[in-house]
């Protein structure tokens, strides 16, 4: 049976084949072909990815990813739709829907709302529970850096708490909409935003995320 992030992971390389390698991307500064780089360098350079987690090495990182990101772009293309060697923690089918769910769906976006005619994805209902499952579990660590507190609310009323303090802003939206608020895709998400206007400035200027 496909997995969440199987179908995310597919998706993903169809966006990126689709825009082309020079297209814009969310990541500010990364071209589709950087962005396709990074999740290739994610999965398969566990000597380098460490960058993302670790500071110091950070900038090692960053250089293998400008290597990745000189290949041939349909190669990068290939690479993310054959998933990880099979020495890889990811090409563990539980491990690979833990950690690439959420990564998939949000890197798809990044690419998706960059373009200027892109429209509102449905998600299933499934995969949208699937998603505030994740995001129940994440929301402290993703909002840590809120100037303000924050909390996340389902159009059906369910909360989660990603940041406490005061004055509190609410933001309302769809799961899938929450998640990219919450990794700091502020601008390009269609939420609602209650509480004090000068807080809720605050919250959409956070520097929110990993």
């Amino acid at each position: 049976m496909s997995t969440h992030a199987k179908r995310e992971r597919l998706l993903l390389a169809d966006l990126l084949e689709s825009v082309g390698p020079e297209a814009p991307t969310l990541c500010e500064g990364w071209t589709a072909r950087d962005l396709a780089a990074h999740v290739v360098v994610r999965e398969r350079r566990a000597d380098a990815a460490g960058g993302l987690v670790l500071k110091p090495l950070a900038s090692r990182m960053e250089r293998v990813r400008i290597e990745y990101a000189a290949k041939p772009y349909e190669e990068l293309i290939r690479l993310i739709r054959t998933g990880p060697p099979r020495v890889s923690p990811f090409a563990l089918k539980q491990i690979d829907e833990a950690s690439n769910t959420v990564e998939f769906f949000v890197h798809a976006e990044d690419v998706r709302r960059a373009q200027p005619d892109w429209t509102p994805r449905e998600l299933s209902s499934g995969f949208a529970d699937a998603l505030w499952s994740r995001l129940e579990r994440m929301a402290r660590m993703l909002g840590r850096k809120s100037p303000v507190g924050l909390v996340l609310r389902r159009p059906d009323g369910r909360t989660a708490v990603a940041h406490r303090g005061t004055p509190v802003v609410t933001v309302t939206g769809e799961p899938g909409e929450l998640t990219l608020f919450l990794f700091g895709r502020q601008d390009a998400t269609k939420v609602e935003l209650d509480g004090d206007k000068e807080a809720v400035a605050r919250a959409q200027e956070a520097q929110l995320g990993l």
